[in-house]
């Protein structure tokens, strides 16, 4: 690994501070680094509205920061939102060069930044761990390339596949580590989709119960909840799957995490919607007589209709497994 590399890997590092509460700005890390390789500053995004990372890090610079590498996960922004550009800032305090992650495709920055820049006579390397970069951003460069947000499909089985008993019973599959996973999962989104049917059956709160977490996601039903549910949705929907997706896209939703029964898993699914499943396996097998698959409603004819992701993690949470898998 190079030094810009190991540098870079470091701020990607910070930056997983600012995921839950940065949204819908970008969840960035920066560096501030003087000749000798010392990091003399450090910023992520600050919650909607607050500094941007690489401002950050030039303020905990200060005059150190003139003449230094600035070493930061996502393009600088060179337009006036609710913060000045960061471009203008970089220039300003005098930074030298910049080792940049990937570029940032929002329409308002998309090479902007990179062209601010390279004009005030600061050069720019690109493209440094732009594979881990842009996985770790993904859900904002997917929103901002599609004006759709990142689908997250979460479920919960046994080991052969099921969530729910004959008797409809379902809580908990699961044991406290996979289910506060969970938590964070929903932390990270900014909205939760569930069906009515789910509604009524477990009547969720779809909160994200984390230590110092204030904003609550967007709940969204499809279908109309029935009356005195804890749920209170923000939207009650019947429109297509495609129309609520487009919408919630609107509405500045970066991630969308997808946690209903098996007639919604499997309506997103087969609308080739979802964008990352994460499946929650418990240590435990229930049979099929009368038992709910994790996508009942899901058809496959053959053996070359199946729907084939790439597996990107498995992890042990407790007596459970944490499957992650992407297209």
């Amino acid at each position: 690994m190079t030094h810009d590399e190991a540098l870079m890997a470091s701020a990607l590092e910070a930056s997983a501070a600012a995921r839950i509460d940065a949204p819908p700005n970008p969840w960035v890390g920066a560096l501030v680094v003087d000749a000798e390789g010392v990091v003399r500053g450090l910023g992520v995004t600050r919650p909607a509205g607050g500094p941007h990372a690489e401002v950050v890090a030039l303020a905990e610079a200060g005059p150190a920061a003139r003449g230094a590498t600035l070493v930061v996960t996502l393009e600088p922004c060179a337009h006036q939102g609710r913060t000045p550009p960061c471009t203008e800032a970089i220039v300003a305090a005098g930074i030298a060069r910049v080792v940049l992650g990937v570029r940032d495709p929002d329409a308002h920055v998309d090479g902007r930044g990179v062209a601010a820049l390279r004009a005030a006579g600061v050069a720019v390397e690109e493209g440094v761990l732009a594979g881990p970069v842009s996985r770790a951003l993904a859900p904002y460069l997917w929103h901002r390339r599609t004006g759709r947000p990142w689908i997250v499909l979460k479920v919960a089985a046994t080991l052969d596949g099921v969530v729910a008993m004959a008797d409809r019973s379902s809580q908990w599959i699961t044991g406290d580590a996979a289910r506060q996973d969970v938590q964070r999962l929903r932390a990270e989104s900014q909205a939760i989709v569930v069906g009515a049917g789910t509604v009524r059956a477990d009547d969720p709160a779809l909160t994200a119960r984390l230590p110092g977490r204030t904003l609550e996601p967007l709940r969204v039903v499809l279908g109309t909840a029935p009356a005195g549910a804890r749920v209170r949705p923000c939207w009650e929907r019947s429109a297509p799957l495609e129309d609520v997706v487009a919408e919630l896209g609107r509405h500045g939703v970066i991630q969308a995490m997808v946690e209903g029964g098996p007639s919604t898993a499997s309506a997103f699914v087969a609308a080739g919607l979802v964008n990352q499943v994460v499946w929650y396996v418990a240590a435990a097998l229930a049979g099929s007589q009368r038992t709910l698959g994790a996508l009942a409603d899901l058809s496959t004819a053959t053996i070359a209709q199946l729907r084939r992701w790439k597996l990107t993690s498995v992890e042990q949470l407790g007596d459970d497994l944490r499957i992650e898998m992407e297209e």
